[in-house]
């Protein structure tokens, strides 16, 4: 950040167009990367994922008290299983973006991710808020975490989300360095696309979230305090429907942010199962995981811009259902 001549930090309405202009740049939507069709002649992707934390947000701030670890353990212990049953019950694969300490504490979790035909992808070390480290710590940590996930499964991780949703000014170098071929973090469209760095190409594939689409903001807690679930668990699957729909017109991908601790409660589950049980009365679907969905992304880069670009202009299908 820009400081004055007494060290504090200038003000952004003081700032140089380079500077602002800088910032924005350094990290940018670059390409859509959505083809005419999905693999299959499908209409729409859609990508489930979960985020094992487990106990490492407490870990993470340093609380260590039995009652906040428990919270984390019930991820593990009760929503995890759960979710592997619906999912088996339903055919349908997800990515399981996993720290690498959550890993270590549950490493049979881990293995069950892809004996069931599951990605298993990276979610930094410790769910450490990569913005507030070293270019080096997060480099060690992102790496470890890499490492980790190898060992545990003898598969090799293709995609990382890193853990608070956001990108220090070292994390896209970082994710290149480690020949990661997708993120998704970032938040700048609907639809996947390539990353640019400061205006330049990177090829990595962004799968982008938002926290529309994700749990956590509907229902998690903190006891001591604001936060309190605001929600009812069939009021969130009604805004999730409606995402998919528009997803199943426009031809795009259905992306869908999800915590075991969080999601993993019985009267949430059934909101989960009826959102799935919406998405199989379509035609046309194709559940893919995120590395699939990138992969299908990428292809897009290897067509000439014009080509790929006309997908954008095709109109929303007027209807919803088959």
């Amino acid at each position: 950040m820009p400081t004055s001549d007494t060290g504090e930090p200038t003000p952004s309405w003081r700032w140089p167009e380079e500077t602002w202009r800088g910032h924005v740049e350094a990290v940018r939507a670059g390409r859509r990367l959505v083809p005419a069709r999905w693999p299959g002649g499908a209409r729409v992707a859609v990508a489930l994922s979960f985020d094992s934390d487990h106990e490492t947000i407490p870990l993470r701030d340093g609380e260590t008290s039995p009652g906040r670890l428990a919270q984390g353990e019930y991820g593990a212990r009760a929503g995890a299983p759960r979710i592997l049953e619906l999912l088996a019950r339903h055919q349908v694969p997800a990515t399981f973006f996993m720290p690498a300490v959550s890993a270590h504490l549950h490493p049979d979790e881990a293995r069950a991710y892809t004996r069931g035909g599951h990605e298993l992808a990276v979610h930094g070390w410790i769910h450490e808020r990569n913005t507030l480290l070293g270019r080096d710590d997060e480099r060690d940590l992102t790496a470890r975490a890499l490492e980790t996930l190898t060992q545990l499964t003898g598969q090799r991780p293709t995609g990382i989300r890193t853990p608070s949703w956001d990108f220090s000014d070292s994390t896209l170098e970082i994710m290149l360095e480690l020949g990661f071929s997708y993120d998704s973090s970032l938040m700048a469209d609907d639809e996947p696309y390539e990353v640019l760095a400061h205006g330049r190409p990177t090829g990595l594939v962004e799968i982008p979230v938002d926290w529309i689409r994700d749990d956590a903001p509907y229902f998690t807690m903190d006891r001591y305090g604001s936060v309190r679930p605001h929600s009812r668990p069939r009021d969130v699957r009604e805004i999730w429907v409606d995402e998919f729909d528009a997803a199943y017109r426009a031809g795009g991908v259905f992306q869908l942010t999800l915590h075991p601790h969080v999601i993993g409660h019985r009267s949430r589950l059934v909101a989960l199962r009826e959102l799935l049980d919406h998405i199989a009365a379509h035609t046309g679907v194709w559940y893919a995981t995120h590395a699939q969905v990138a992969e299908a992304s990428r292809a897009v880069l290897r067509t000439p811009p014009d080509s790929a670009d006309a997908h954008d202009t095709r109109p929303d299908h007027p209807e919803a259902t088959p």
